[in-house]
């Protein structure tokens, strides 16, 4: 397997440092480390994005997930791993990515669920958690990003 490219915000350096600004502000919203984990992994799961997957899964096992929290994310709803809190941001992480599977892809149920557990500025983490890792999924997909190269 080979990279087109290498990831666009390593080639216009400009760009990187904005995004890691944005990681750093999502880290100081309030909301636990593994949680955020939780949701970048889920999200680049979801986009099939193999390199954040793997970038995730040893970002998150670093932030204290356990493996059969990492092996089982992907069936969150179906597993006793997660608490309420990280259900409801796993729940909101899966609909604000899939936004053209529905047509009210994020439902005012979804979101009062994840509202019930997060403050604004702890949804304003999470939902800026989502975004950022879309963008890198988009940016690290489209160009054939290869896991684990990163180091």
């Amino acid at each position: 397997m080979q990279s087109r490219m290498q990831n666009p915000a390593m080639i216009l350096p400009d760009a990187m440092k904005p995004i890691q600004e944005l990681f750093t502000a999502v880290h100081a919203g309030g909301v636990d480390g593994q949680t955020l984990e939780l949701v970048h992994l889920r999200v680049s799961q979801i986009n099939g994005c193999s390199a954040c997957v793997d970038a995730g899964a040893k970002t998150a096992r670093k932030a204290g997930v356990s493996d059969e929290r990492l092996a089982t994310v992907a069936a969150w709803r179906e597993t006793p791993y997660f608490t309420e809190e990280e259900r409801a941001a796993l729940e909101l992480a899966e609909a604000a990515t899939r936004l053209a599977d529905r047509a009210d892809a994020v439902s005012d149920e979804i979101w009062d669920r994840a509202a019930t557990h997060f403050d604004e500025k702890q949804l304003a983490a999470i939902v800026l958690m989502i975004g950022v890792t879309n963008l890198f999924n988009r940016l690290n997909a489209t160009t054939r990003q290869i896991a684990g190269a990163w180091g």
